[in-house]
C-alpha cells in the first residue's frame, strides 16, 4: 500500500470513515473544503491573468494541492491511524448527498415547487427559477449519481490506494476541477491542468462505480439495461468519467436523464442517458439508495478481503 498501512488496517479505517460520515454528516462550520475553496479562489484571481494561462493554471494547482497533501502525510505520521480516518471523514460526502437531495424529493412530493427549485439551485449550476417537477427531479438524480463517484467512491478508491493523503489528494483535485474546469473563455486554458488531473484520478473509480451501479440494479433486466446504457451512451457525454457513471446509473434506475437543461439563460441540449420515463420525485430517493448501497458494497468487499488476507497470513 502507498500509505504504508496493511490492507486490514485500511479496510477498517475505510469502514470507520464511512461510519463517521453517516453519523456526523458534513461539518457545519469551518469545513476544511470550504477553506480550500477560498484558497483556490484567491489563487485563481491572482494567477489567471495575462499570458501563459496553462502554466499559470498548473502552478496554481500545485500551490493549492501539494502543500496540503504534504501536511496530511506529516499528520498521519505523527497522529497515526486516527488521522487517516479523520481525513477520510472530512473528504467524504455521502450523508451530504442525502441531506441535500432528499429534501428536494420531499418538496416535490408535497407539491411545493418553489422550495424544490430553491433547494435544487443550491446543488446544481443550471437555472432552476422556472424549472418543472421533471426538470428538478432529473437535476437531483443526475447530481446524486455523478457525485456518488466524485464525493464518495473516488474518495474511497484513493483512500484504499494511499490512505488519508490519497483521499485528500482526490477531493482537492476534484474540487479544483469543479471550480476551474469550465470550457469558457475564463477557464479554458487556466483550468486545463485541473480538468485533466481530475480526469486521470477519476478514470478507474468512475468505471468501478459504473460497474457497481450495474451489479446493484434490481433484477437481471435492469442489470442488462444498465450495462447497455453504459456501453452505448457514455461516449456521447462530454465528461469521459461522468458518462459511464451517469449512463449506467440511469439505466439501473430505468429512467431518462440528460436532455435539455438551461444554463445562464440558454438551453443546452445534452445527450440522453438511460431508458424509461422522465425522472420523478421517487427516483431521487431511488438514486440515493443506489449510491448508499454501492457504498455499503464497497465497505463489505473491503472488510471481507481484509479478513481473507488476515486468515491467509495466519494460515
Amino acid at each position: 500500500m502507498l500509505s504504508g498501512l496493511s490492507w486490514p488496517a485500511v479496510a477498517l479505517l475505510l469502514a470507520a470513515g464511512v461510519l463517521l460520515d453517516l453519523l456526523l454528516g458534513e461539518v457545519r462550520r469551518w469545513h476544511p473544503l470550504v477553506g480550500f475553496g477560498n484558497l483556490a479562489y484567491a489563487l485563481e484571481r491572482r494567477l489567471n491573468r495575462g499570458g501563459w494561462r496553462i502554466p499559470r493554471g498548473a502552478l496554481a494547482w500545485l500551490l493549492a494541492v501539494l502543500p496540503l497533501v504534504a501536511l496530511s502525510v506529516f499528520m498521519c505520521g505523527v497522529a497515526g491511524l486516527a488521522a487517516h480516518a479523520v481525513l477520510l471523514y472530512f473528504c467524504l460526502g455521502l450523508r451530504s448527498l442525502r441531506d441535500h437531495n432528499l429534501p428536494i424529493a420531499a418538496a416535490l412530493g408535497a407539491g411545493d415547487l418553489a422550495t424544490a427549485r430553491e433547494l435544487t439551485g443550491r446543488i446544481v449550476s443550471r437555472d432552476t427559477c422556472d424549472a418543472t417537477e421533471a426538470d428538478l427531479a432529473k437535476a437531483s438524480a443526475e447530481s446524486l449519481l455523478e457525485n456518488g463517484n466524485d464525493a464518495v467512491f473516488g474518495t474511497l478508491f484513493w483512500f484504499a490506494v494511499a490512505g488519508g493523503p490519497g483521499a485528500l489528494l482526490f477531493r482537492l483535485a476534484n474540487t479544483l476541477d469543479a471550480m476551474w474546469g469550465y470550457r469558457n473563455e475564463r477557464f479554458l486554458q487556466f483550468g486545463r491542468v485541473a480538468a485533466r488531473g481530475d480526469d486521470a484520478l477519476n478514470f478507474i473509480p468512475a468505471r468501478l462505480t459504473a460497474l457497481s451501479y450495474v451489479l446493484l440494479a434490481s433484477g437481471m433486466g435492469a442489470k442488462r439495461r444498465a450495462w447497455r446504457c453504459w456501453r452505448e451512451q457514455a461516449s456521447a457525454w462530454s465528461s469521459p468519467n461522468g458518462g459511464p457513471v451517469m449512463a449506467s446509473g440511469a439505466g439501473a434506475l430505468g429512467v431518462a436523464l440528460g436532455g435539455a437543461a438551461r444554463y445562464d439563460g440558454a438551453i443546452e441540449q445534452r445527450p440522453l442517458l438511460g431508458r424509461g420515463p422522465a425522472a420523478g420525485a421517487g427516483d431521487i430517493v431511488r438514486a440515493w439508495r443506489l449510491v448508499l448501497h454501492t457504498t455499503l458494497l464497497w465497505v463489505f468487499v473491503a472488510l471481507v478481503s481484509a479478513l481473507l488476507v488476515t486468515g491467509a497470513t495466519h494460515a
